[in-house]
């Protein structure tokens, strides 16, 4: 009897270690005065990375602290507040979502109950109100579980912006949150902070890594990266990967890279060639060693190729 007892306590202990394996420590860097980001892992959400796939930053004033983003799971964000706390004894003062999808908004519930204010743009509300981001909700329940569970709960905005572009001022900083979308979301924003010279970019710009296009609509979201270059920044935080300290010439990557999209993918819609001949056809190399280009390309490039069936112009 002792014995199964402790095969079973062995069993449960691999159980938990193999589970967790891929979990990535939590950890606040900082970027520059007053700067710091939390960097998550290039995969897709899992049980064993808790849905850490995604980036959060913030910057320390003398009058509160501000977030960008939010993390994919209640627990994280309740972290990302420990490690806050670690730093300065500033309360958090406004979270600012860039947009309103999981990875990013997951964890908004943590900072609420902490007291901090939420903003976000006016365009998210449908998508926050629509019964795609339920079931992506419910479906993130079986799938997160535990990180995700029936506690976890979508939360709007406690401020909707409206205007292209909104200042913030906390202690003696401004925020410019510019409205950029429709792009990567209708809702997208960035945040600029130009005293820092610091820009949150939000999945706008994926540093070292596949972007995922999803239905947006590449020819805005290219637009939206030459207004973003308008800032001229100094540093980018981005959604997804590491910080940029060359932000002009890596957010030309990301241009480029949605730019060959549209150029291939246009080419074949206008010839009527088939999706996986021209795909197949498409030289790739500048791009395939990348993260998550053997999961996320294919579908980019689909959804581009549907795209451009509809758009005359590349």
């Amino acid at each position: 009897m002792a014995k199964a007892k402790l095969l079973w306590v062995l069993i449960c202990v691999c159980w938990f270690w193999g589970a967790h394996a891929d979990e990535a420590p939590l950890k606040a860097v900082q970027l520059a005065d007053r700067v710091w980001f939390v960097q998550g892992q290039a995969a897709l959400g899992s049980v064993a990375n808790r849905n850490f796939i995604s980036n959060a930053g913030f910057v320390v004033t003398d009058d509160g602290v501000v977030v960008v983003d939010a993390l994919g799971s209640p627990a994280l964000a309740k972290e990302l507040l420990a490690e806050i706390r670690r730093i300065t004894p500033q309360p958090v003062r406004y979270v600012i979502a860039t947009h309103y999808h999981a990875d990013h908004i997951y964890g908004l519930q943590a900072f609420k109950d902490a007291g901090a204010t939420v903003l976000a743009h006016t365009e998210a509300r449908e998508y926050l109100n629509s019964d795609t981001a339920q079931k992506r909700l419910e479906a993130s329940r079986v799938e997160l579980f535990p990180w995700i569970d029936d506690k976890t709960r979508l939360v709007p905005a406690d401020r909707w912006l409206e205007e292209k572009e909104t200042r913030l001022r906390v202690g003696s900083f401004d925020f410019v949150i510019g409205h950029v979308g429709p792009a990567h979301t209708v809702e997208d924003v960035v945040v600029y902070v130009p005293q820092l010279g610091v820009l949150f970019s939000g999945d706008l710009f994926f540093r070292g890594r596949i972007p995922y296009v999803g239905q947006a609509d590449s020819r805005l979201w290219i637009a939206s990266l030459n207004r973003m270059m308008q800032y001229q920044p100094k540093l980018v935080i981005p959604g997804h990967g590491p910080s940029s300290s060359e932000p002009m010439a890596d957010m030309t990557m990301t241009r480029d890279y949605l730019l060959y999209l549209r150029k291939t993918m246009g080419e074949a819609a206008r010839n009527l060639e088939p999706f996986e001949d021209a795909y197949a056809r498409a030289d790739w190399s500048a791009f395939e060693k990348m993260p998550l280009f053997r999961v996320a390309n294919h579908m980019n490039a689909y959804n581009t190729y549907l795209l451009m069936e509809q758009q005359t112009e590349p």
